[in-house]
């Protein structure tokens, strides 16, 4: 069952993940792919380059449909302050596998809510600390011919077999990590005046 909503509400993001988490408020919504240019700027860390990219991709997003609530997101791999973003293809995710073995990484994820009409603008940075074991070369390879996780962050979906590849996980939203956090997203979509729970 779909709420009716006062202001059409827009995910700006062409990420089947996050269209699944946002299919679980039970609310309306349509897909808009932002086309904003993702290359880190010299020096950006990587809080900072999920945070620019989450508020660029819901302002472009909100610029063609000002009467909408828009949500902006980005999720950039941290790895002692290397920013890793998607893989793209089995070597470069081979790669990054091969740093990440053994090390702790911050999955930092941003999200940004506009509506152009109203000036609403909220943004918030959900950070995820993730364990990941020593793995093999073999398991790398496997995992990677197995899942095939090239356009995530990170080279691991953690909600399929990529949860093999991990130690731990230390955060306070479950869906942080797969790249959209539903608890602070539904304060920020409450803010903006799009009901939840039949108007709570």
């Amino acid at each position: 069952m779909h709420l009716p909503l006062p202001r059409p509400l827009v995910l700006g993001s062409t990420s089947v993940y996050r269209r699944q988490l946002l299919e679980r408020l039970g609310l309306p919504f349509t897909v808009a792919a932002p086309g904003v240019d993702e290359t880190p700027q010299a020096l950006e860390a990587p809080a900072a380059l999920a945070a620019r990219l989450a508020l660029a991709k819901a302002r472009t997003v909100a610029a063609q449909f000002p009467d909408s609530v828009v949500i902006g997101c980005d999720q950039v791999a941290d790895l002692n302050g290397a920013s890793l973003g998607k893989p793209g293809d089995h070597a470069r995710a081979t790669a990054q596998l091969r740093r990440m073995r053994g090390q702790t990484v911050v999955f930092q994820t941003a999200m940004a809510v506009v509506c152009q009409d109203t000036g609403f603008c909220s943004e918030a940075l959900a950070q995820v600390r993730v364990k990941y074991r020593d793995l093999s070369d073999q398991e790398i390879d496997f995992y990677l011919r197995a899942e095939q996780p090239y356009d995530c962050a990170g080279s691991c979906k953690s909600e399929g077999l990529g949860i093999a590849l991990l130690e731990s996980i230390d955060n306070d939203d479950p869906t942080s990590l797969v790249g959209l956090p539903l608890i602070r997203l539904s304060s920020m979509l409450r803010a903006a005046g799009l009901p939840l729970l039949g108007g709570a």
